[in-house]
């Protein structure tokens, strides 16, 4: 890969054919020899409030598909394809992430190169932030992002030969469950069961129920409930789930004891588990993302990375530090952990509350531990005001709710301007050529 010279400088990504570039303006149609795309306006980020990216999982496939559409295509074989992305900081930031994880899935080229590549261009790019309302104190770099997918790829998190798009994206919308694959065969993300179906602050809730029929045929055996209770976990149990209570207040972080009792509960699982909180964002990224950094030795940037690529919104405000201090402690535990493992060695795990089966909210030493932090903001409050969470699923109800309204739209003015291309075709055929072709053949007669 190189850098091509251009009025504002363009990068090469496969010499002769994949550029990207920053334009000042929209580049002119028909142009010898180039073939110019932009996503800017297609492929677009859903923010909660001040979040701009990254993009999600079935958008980077989405990307990937069309770009390798393009390079495949006859017509564009003797062609440069340039994406190029406008002056909207937050729109490059998208864009660059994109054509890099390509790079990086299909070229195979290290996240290190692919940034150096992009910076080399004479840009610099946004970092992302968190899904939380006011300033921002963490930055999610675009490096962050590359790592996050060659991770992915390496230990087997992203195969976009087995990935169903179609799925992701009916299952991430509010009303058909709210749920993400974070680990494939390993950890779903979802929003909190209620009681009964029905809407609440613009958002629809969903029975246990209604996951059994999923979760089944995905071999999900293990529940983890993060939130106060909303539901009667014995309708998990009855129905053959394994159902646990690890309460800590929204917006909050775990405590250590938290912490190790989710891991003892993941790592002796045997199927697969479904975590959720009050909008399966915050409380339940923040220990997924434990998880991962101990099992897999990833950074927290590169972990809070990957799980927002696959959940938006996830990781919120005090537990991004939370994960950067953890992130030592967890990475030496994993190693403790996978040498106990190689040296063939049985690891007796045990309940951390001796003789509990089910830690409760309502548990007296889990009380105790949580004390702290409930006594700054507790789920318990929900009956007087919204939490962060009733926010959070309130905003994702409503903004997927604008997006199909604006799907019939588009779909009238591509009729319309269909519509209004037959009449032309018409009129030109029937008032023009018909009366000449006509007028000839009366010519040839006589």
């Amino acid at each position: 890969m190189s850098v091509r010279k251009e009025s504002r400088p363009s990068v090469e990504f496969v010499k002769g054919r994949l550029y990207f570039a920053i334009l000042c303006q929209k580049p002119k149609s028909g142009v010898a020899n180039t073939h110019y795309f932009c996503i800017d306006d297609e492929l677009v980020y859903e923010n909660f409030y001040a979040d701009f990216g990254p993009l999600n999982l079935a958008m980077v496939y989405r990307y990937c598909c069309k770009l390798n559409k393009k390079l495949k295509s006859f017509t564009l074989i003797r062609k440069k394809i340039i994406h190029y992305t406008g002056f909207d900081q937050k729109k490059q930031a998208n864009a660059a992430f994109l054509i890099g994880s390509y790079a990086i899935i299909y070229l195979k080229e290290s996240p290190e190169d692919v940034y150096r590549l992009l910076l080399a261009g004479n840009a610099s790019y946004l970092p992302f932030r968190d899904a939380s309302f006011g300033t921002c104190s963490f930055h999610l770099t675009l490096l962050d992002c590359f790592h996050a997918i060659n991770k992915a790829l390496r230990y087997g998190f992203l195969d976009f030969s087995a990935f169903d798009v179609n799925e992701y994206e009916h299952y991430e919308k509010a009303e058909n469950g709210d749920f993400n694959w974070i680990i494939p065969n390993k950890f779903i993300a979802f929003s909190g069961p209620h009681s009964r179906s029905k809407t609440e602050n613009g958002y629809p809730h969903h029975a246990p129920e209604a996951y059994f029929p999923y979760f089944r045929r995905h071999k999900v055996t293990t529940i983890i409930r993060l939130n106060r209770k909303m539901y009667d976990a014995k309708r998990f149990a009855d129905a053959g789930f394994e159902h646990y209570d690890l309460f800590f207040a929204d917006g909050s972080i775990p405590s250590d004891t938290i912490v190790k009792t989710f891991l003892n509960i993941c790592e002796n699982a045997e199927g697969v588990i479904a975590v959720h909180c009050k909008a399966g964002l915050g409380r339940t990224g923040t220990l997924i993302a434990c998880y991962i950094m101990k099992h897999y030795r990833m950074t927290a940037a590169e972990t809070i990375a990957w799980i927002r690529i696959n959940r938006p919104g996830s990781v919120i405000g005090p537990q991004q530090h939370f994960l950067v201090e953890k992130q030592t402690e967890l990475w030496r535990e994993g190693d403790v952990f996978r040498a106990k493992l190689k040296e063939n060695r049985k690891i007796a795990v045990t309940k951390i509350l001796t003789g509990v089966d089910d830690i409760s909210i309502n548990d007296a030493k889990n009380r105790r531990a949580n004390r702290k932090d409930t006594e700054l903001y507790s789920d318990e409050d929900d009956a007087n005001c919204v939490t962060q969470g009733d926010k959070l699923r309130a905003l994702k109800s409503k903004r997927q709710a604008k997006a199909a309204a604006t799907v019939p739209l588009t779909w009238l003015l591509a009729m319309l301007v269909s519509t209004l291309c037959s009449i032309v075709i018409w009129w030109i055929v029937c008032g023009s050529l018909l009366p000449s072709l006509l007028f000839s053949l009366d010519g040839l007669r006589t």
